[in-house]
């Protein structure tokens, strides 16, 4: 399998997104990964959807966010507005992930949800049929530059399984310590796509269509949904 590769533009300057983003999707990445952090559901602050809406003009690339906020349901539709295709929140991020996924649906958007390292997978299978995308964090979530925790790898095998049963063609995404080195065994766990940050971003954008490359494994590119 060819992972789809989705950097993640919280290890970008942002003093320069939108050259980031024409960078990248010029690199050869097959999505945009934007991390939105609250300071309150995690330690640290990000981005909003007036930064979105302004990136958007940049890529036709499909925008892959990452809500992490509590309570994510007021967010979505100002996401959704500014330029979102995915919009990935958390289970423990508002009462009713069945009727927040099926917001982000009504609003014609992609849905996820994001697992992180102690999230039960059940979490996944009551609404298995509403999901695009599952994120698996294998990091805790928060910063950049973090290390992979290889537990993860057994959930990565574990929620392959369950979306191969499902029959369902649902994007399994893998964020947090994603590397050249241990990209391979992430994707033969099951990973169908990878967010990077710190690995795509070393070296400057002339770096950027190496490092993507060399996380893809193939040095070709994949077609995003």
């Amino acid at each position: 399998m060819t992972p789809l590769i989705s950097p993640s533009i919280l290890s970008a300057d942002f003093a320069a997104l939108g050259e980031a983003v024409r960078d990248l999707d010029a690199a050869g990445a097959d999505m945009i990964h934007v991390d939105v952090m609250d300071g309150h559901f995690v330690p640290n602050m990000t981005i909003g959807p007036g930064v979105v809406s302004a990136l958007r003009p940049h890529s036709e690339l499909p925008f892959d966010v990452h809500l992490m906020v509590a309570p994510a349901d007021p967010f979505l539709e100002a996401f959704a507005e500014a330029g979102a295709d995915i919009i990935t929140v958390h289970p423990e991020a508002g009462p009713h992930l069945h009727r927040t996924l099926q917001t982000i649906r009504g609003l014609g958007k992609n849905a996820g949800i994001a697992l992180n390292p102690a999230t039960p997978l059940s979490f996944a299978e009551p609404v298995l049929d509403m999901l695009d995308l599952i994120l698996v964090m294998s990091v805790n979530p928060g910063f950049g530059g973090q290390a992979f925790l290889d537990g993860q790898l057994a959930r990565i095998a574990r929620l392959r399984e369950m979306i191969e049963g499902s029959g369902r063609d649902i994007v399994l995404e893998v964020d947090g310590g994603v590397t050249p080195d241990n990209a391979a065994r992430i994707v033969k766990a099951g990973a169908s796509a990878l967010v990077a940050g710190t690995a795509v971003f070393r070296g400057g954008a002339s770096a950027y269509a190496d490092n993507i490359a060399a996380l893809r494994g193939s040095g070709g590119r994949a077609r995003a949904r």
